[in-house]
């Protein structure tokens, strides 16, 4: 048996180089147990290939979590020429020659200057760079593609950085989306016009069939291959998976759109992007072609690339010459003007100077697109292994600095604590509410509405709703935060259940006319960087509370029927960065049985716990508008130690006791409130009075924070399951009540955050007359530290 049965390889005299020419043989796929007759596996395809990509995962994988906070992989270079290829059993056995694969206006302004001025500029030195430095033929022609390539900034790269980073759906992040993509929109448009130019040199009679068929492609995508796509969406049924002739006709179609762009000369790329601008994206067919794609796309073929296009490259192969340095200035005046093309503008629209950095910087980034466009230019002969070289180290440079940087530059969390302070106790009991409601499916519903509803909407005292429905960011790219009207109009990209909650709570307007106002929102985001979308809305609506649905659901006999993390973390990462105070909606609607305060066959009865504190003082504000419903029957219970005297300097002045002497005072004579103050001494002193409000209470509402060393508390703390709820809430929350519970949070203070960004204080005012003024407390009690 010879040493090497598979193929045979030997260098031949190329156009510019010598080259490797491999002689592959037929028929050496299957090793077929080989080794157990003293054969050797690596001569036959299958084996090299499989082995392959097991080292690629591996080593992938490995670099990925030990350069984890770069945000960067150097698989291909550990991989190849610079390290391990070094090895000659490693190069000849895993990876020999024959087995390797072949695989708003701002934002507009800003993505055409980030493309147009490094393409300027690297145009400009190629004018002046031949005065001065005598290049070879192919590097002089060479040099206009390696400028047009050095100014792309690629979509798909920008919305993965930014994805990775937690910041797609933020301010900066939805400018550096639509940015990207104009980008990309220039690059074809640029690519279109050389490639034309291309063929008129060549032929006349091939730029007349380019012009003709142009258009006949784009309207063979628009008007046949688009309504084929769409019909097989429409037979997805809802919230199930394409079947298997569905998805081949897809991929059949997508191949297709490929092959035609690259017969009409231009970039295979090019026809499958106009294919997915064609086409909807999101559930059902985004999401389920995502389902069926990531997996392999992301853990396997992608590291695959990264690492195959690092094995021809060569670290040692950059040298002194003239070709190197032209290929090098070209390359940093490249990126110097895009990030002056990203800056200049950025300024010009007002970004602040920290944030317009962190867009440029991000603008620089570089990833897979780029990567394959240069491996093609390497392998077409475009670029010699040198400058190949240096194209990708210094994507890799710029990337590996700028992620770490924008992660510290940037956070968009930043302008929510410059905001003053927004809360129900700080607002004008007499104003409007300004109410921010979040919903994640249309279980969440019935029972928002029901704490709208007791939330008292008159006249003279109105409530402002806003409907934030959030889906999670499937089968598309970019993240979407948009106004979307209640009727006629879909909320999310499910239109049957979505037009469902918009009809209910344009119901519960209806009810209410002239007391309401319901606008509504899309939000189309990751659920880690979801928040963001809920404290913008929240910010620039100006509400006083946000309230956000559990992330538990019960079933009807009591038990969790659903329980996601993600919602866990959406709520979590509100309330502590939230603009405004935050209501958690532990939502048992269908398991307490009752009608909803809608229904109007029964009183609806709500409870509000009192053991003093911040959270609980904006929760007694809260609870001051609901007395007024007359379908509303009110307990209000205040825990308090036995011996709280001695606890307090003054009783009768501490912020607690004014604001329940108040509510006190503005109650008596309402059959439909009952006061009760508990004297406990113990945690079990405590839950034994929250046991007793179980047989009589539809809504149980709490604030948030209490002082974990009270001795109402002590020994709760062990049993503590959702810190965002507090100790009584969660308390409230497990399976041994069956009542809803609204857990309120005052506005959440960050002391790190205020040290560095100080607010300005602004005194709050109260009405002097009427019946819920609080014109009796001072400016301290609007701050939530007591």
């Amino acid at each position: 048996m010879s040493k090497r049965l598979s193929s045979s390889v030997g260098n031949i005299q190329g156009p510019y180089a010598d080259e490797v020419l491999v002689c592959q043989y037929m028929h050496l796929t299957n090793a077929q147990g080989c080794l157990w007759f003293g054969g050797d596996p690596f001569n036959f395809s299958l084996p090299v290939l499989l082995s392959q990509l097991v080292v690629i995962t591996t080593v992938a994988s490995i670099t990925w979590l030990i350069l984890k906070p770069l945000k960067q992989s150097m698989t291909g270079i550990i991989l190849g020429r610079s390290f391990l290829g070094h090895v000659q059993v490693y190069s000849e056995k895993l990876f020999p020659p024959e087995g390797r694969l072949r695989a708003g206006n701002n934002a507009v302004v800003i993505g055409a200057t980030c493309f147009f001025l490094p393409l300027a500029i690297g145009l400009l030195a190629i004018l002046v760079v031949p005065h001065f430095v005598i290049l070879e033929e192919s590097a002089e022609t060479s040099l206009p593609l390696v400028a047009t390539v050095n100014a792309i900034t690629s979509f798909p790269v920008i919305t993965s950085l930014l994805s990775d980073l937690n910041i797609l759906n933020s301010e900066i992040g939805r400018i550096a989306t639509l940015a990207s993509l104009v980008s990309d929109v220039c690059h074809y448009l640029v690519s279109v016009v050389i490639g034309s130019v291309g063929l008129t040199l060549t032929s006349e009679v091939s730029v007349f069939w380019s012009i003709i068929w142009g258009p006949c492609f784009l309207i063979v995508i628009v008007f046949a291959l688009r309504p084929t796509i769409l019909h097989l969406a429409k037979h997805i049924p809802e919230g199930q998976q394409m079947k298997e002739i569905q998805f081949i006709v897809i991929v059949v179609i997508v191949l297709i759109c490929g092959f035609l762009a690259q017969s009409l000369g231009q970039p295979a790329a090019l026809g499958t992007f106009i294919l997915g601008m064609a086409i909807p994206d999101g559930p059902p067919l985004g999401s389920a072609l995502v389902y069926k794609l990531e997996i392999i796309n992301s853990g396997l073929l992608v590291p695959a690339k990264f690492a195959l296009s690092g094995l021809t490259m060569d670290l040692f192969s950059v040298k002194k010459g003239s070709a190197g340095a032209v290929f090098g200035v070209l390359i940093f005046f490249g990126y110097a003007g895009k990030f002056t093309g990203t800056l200049i503008p950025a300024l010009y629209y007002r970004i602040p100077l920290r944030d317009a950095v962190s867009l440029s910087l991000i603008m620089c980034c570089r990833g897979i697109i780029e990567a394959v466009m240069y491996i093609t230019m390497q392998e077409d002969g475009i670029i010699d292994s040198e400058a190949y070289a240096l194209l990708l180290i210094s994507m890799l440079i710029v990337t590996g600095i700028a992620r770490p940087l924008i992660f510290h530059l940037y956070d968009p969390s930043a302008r929510y604590f410059r905001h003053q302070k927004s809360s129900i106790l700080c607002s004008d009991p007499f104003g409007e509410l300004r109410m921010l409601v979040c919903i994640h499916n249309e279980e969440n519903v019935p029972t928002l509405i029901s704490v709208l509803e007791a939330s008292t909407p008159q006249r003279k005292r109105p409530i402002a709703v806003f409907v934030l429905n959030l889906t999670e960011l499937k089968g598309r790219a970019a993240a979407v935060l948009e106004p979307t009207i209640g009727k006629g109009k879909k909320l999310t990209t499910s239109r049957s259940w979505s037009e469902q909650i918009a009809n209910a709570f344009n119901l519960f307007a209806q009810r209410n006319h002239g007391c309401v106002f319901v606008r509504y929102f899309t939000s189309i985001a990751p659920y880690a960087s979801m928040h963001d979308d809920i404290c913008t809305i929240s910010l620039e609506q100006n509400t006083n509370i946000v309230i956000v649905p559990f992330h538990k659901q019960w079933t009807i006999d009591g038990r969790v029927g659903a329980n996601s993390p993600s919602i866990r973390m959406v709520n979590q990462n509100v309330m502590q960065k939230a603009p405004c105070s935050v209501g958690v909606l532990v939502d048992r609607g269908q398991v307490a049985g009752r009608h909803s305060i809608l229904g109007g066959q029964s009183m609806f009865q709500i409870t509000m716990l009192f053991l003093g504190g911040a959270d609980d003082c904006e929760a007694l504000a809260y609870t001051s508008r609901l007395v007024e419903n007359p379908q509303i029957e009110l307990t209000f219970m205040w825990l308090r130690p036995w011996d709280h005297v001695k606890y307090d300097d003054d009783t009768e002045k501490t912020i607690d006791t004014q604001l329940v002497n108040q509510f006190r005072a503005n109650t008596i004579g309402n059959q439909r409130v009952i006061y009760k103050e508990e004297m406990v001494s113990d945690a079990i002193g405590t839950t034994k009075v929250i046991r007793t409000i179980e047989d009589r209470c539809d809504l149980c509402i709490v604030g948030k924070y209490h002082e974990p060393d009270s001795q109402l508390l002590l020994g709760l703390t062990e049993w503590n399951e959702s810190p965002e709820l507090g100790l009584i809430g969660d308390m409230l929350a497990t399976s041994d009540f069956r009542f809803s519970v609204l857990v309120v949070q005052q506005q959440p203070q960050e002391d790190e955050f205020m040290e560095k960004h100080p607010l300005q204080t602004v005194s709050c005012s109260y009405s002097t007359s009427g019946k819920y003024s609080l014109s009796s407390l001072n400016e301290d009690s609007c701050h939530s530290k007591f």
